[in-house]
């Protein structure tokens, strides 16, 4: 009898404390706290250069010269009326008026989600294992990997100066950084946590989430609402501005090589003609109706079917369609593609060079005359000097800035 009493005590012993390490598991108590400075970092003074405010690149008479040989139209280099007053465009930085104010508190807190695994059903990934900073906030990757170990379907797009888009994701689904954010933690294959309720009760229960939340909100209480601002807050300061492009306009681009020269000027040249869909301050696609960029327009949904296969197995938005990204940093953003078949931008190059395949669907900017796929013909030194100009993109600052790294590290 005596035995039989020990063993049960022992076995509502073990109960007890298999249960208490569940609570902790579940709620992320036993895991790491972020080490953040005594002065907080500076998010909400973070700003566009002015050439990325007012001018859209590719079209400015200062920095390109002429549209095809046309004169270029002012009224796509000005800032449209109503733009400067529109308290959603937060510290000149194009954010739309869906996402939120950045504050250095907001964006601090957003910067411990972005990296915390707790986000996750089972506390093993967070939005930074698809999104790292060394790749410019891209995943090197083809599929990246989910809580259980399944692959995402499409290749983690980069996430730099999301908030100059109106359509995100590949397939354009959502029309905010805000709206963004959750995305990935409600994903049943990214993150898993399918129950708002069970995640603000896992961080309400930690021990330096409330105080963070009151810092940033006024109260400590924590919403899925406020995890999503926050977080917006974050990726929207994450701006990438001082690439050697970037430098080079100021100075009519003294900086440049001679190759690297050849291939901006083929980039916006009607024989490449790269820039009729990554165009913008962002070269990205011009989709974003409340942004400075002129081409931001309603009607412009930023997404194109560009030949990669004749039949699509992954449909996009509708029938092949998928967004069109933004080309700053694509030095360190590969794979590329929705589908990451391409590792190297001398192969997407050679894509639109000579391997638009036929599509119902086809952008007509890859049709010829002829209405076959159009094949730029581009020699070798061409190709070199393309890729040589994507490479003046890269904004090595993005990576190494501190106010975008795991401060659980």
């Amino acid at each position: 009898m005596k035995k039989i009493t020990l063993l049960s005590t022992l076995v509502l012993g073990l109960l007890i404390g298999l249960t208490a390490c569940y609570e902790k598991m579940e709620f992320g108590d036993t895991l790491a706290e972020p080490k953040l400075p005594d002065q907080v970092l500076d998010y909400a003074s973070i700003q566009m250069p002015e050439h990325m405010k007012n001018t859209f690149l590719g079209f400015s008479n200062n920095i390109f010269g002429v549209n095809n040989g046309k004169p270029i139209d002012p009224t796509l280099i000005n800032i449209p009326g109503g733009i400067n007053n529109n308290p959603g465009i937060i510290n000149n930085a194009n954010i739309g008026p869906q996402n939120p104010v950045v504050t250095n508190y907001g964006a601090t807190l957003g910067r411990v989600l972005f990296y915390d695994p707790r986000l996750s059903i089972n506390n093993s990934i967070s939005c930074a294992s698809c999104h790292k900073q060394e790749l410019a906030f891209a995943d090197n990757a083809q599929f990246s990997k989910g809580f259980g170990g399944k692959l995402t379907p499409r290749n983690s797009m980069a996430i730099l100066n999301s908030g100059l888009n109106h359509n995100l994701f590949w397939d354009s689904r959502v029309h905010s950084v805000t709206q963004l954010a959750l995305e990935p933690v409600r994903n049943h294959i990214e993150m898993g946590m399918e129950s708002m309720e069970v995640l603000e009760k896992k961080l309400g229960n930690t021990t330096f989430y409330p105080e963070l939340f009151a810092k940033a909100f006024g109260n400590s209480q924590v919403s899925s609402e406020k995890i999503a601002n926050a977080m917006a807050q974050f990726v929207c300061s994450i701006i990438s501005s001082n690439s050697k492009f970037d430098k080079g306009v100021a100075n009519d681009f003294s900086n440049f090589t001679e190759l690297e020269k050849m291939g901006k000027a083929l980039f916006f040249s009607a024989k490449a003609k790269c820039a009729e869909c990554h165009a913008g301050n962002n070269f990205s696609a011009p989709d974003n109706p409340h942004s400075n960029d002129p081409y931001g327009m309603p009607g412009i949904e930023g997404t194109a079917v560009i030949g990669l296969e004749l039949f699509s197995k992954d449909k996009g938005k509708d029938n092949g369609n998928f967004r069109i990204p933004s080309l700053r940093n694509v030095a360190l953003t590969g794979p590329y593609m929705h589908d990451g078949r391409f590792t190297s931008l001398d192969q997407v190059v050679e894509h639109y060079n000579s391997g638009i395949q036929p599509h119902p669907e086809l952008d007509p900017k890859f049709i010829d005359q002829d209405g076959k796929p159009l094949k730029m013909n581009l020699n070798a030194i061409e190709k070199k000097a393309l890729v040589a100009f994507l490479r003046t993109l890269t904004d090595e600052r993005i990576t190494k800035d501190t106010r975008y790294a795991n401060p659980f590290n």
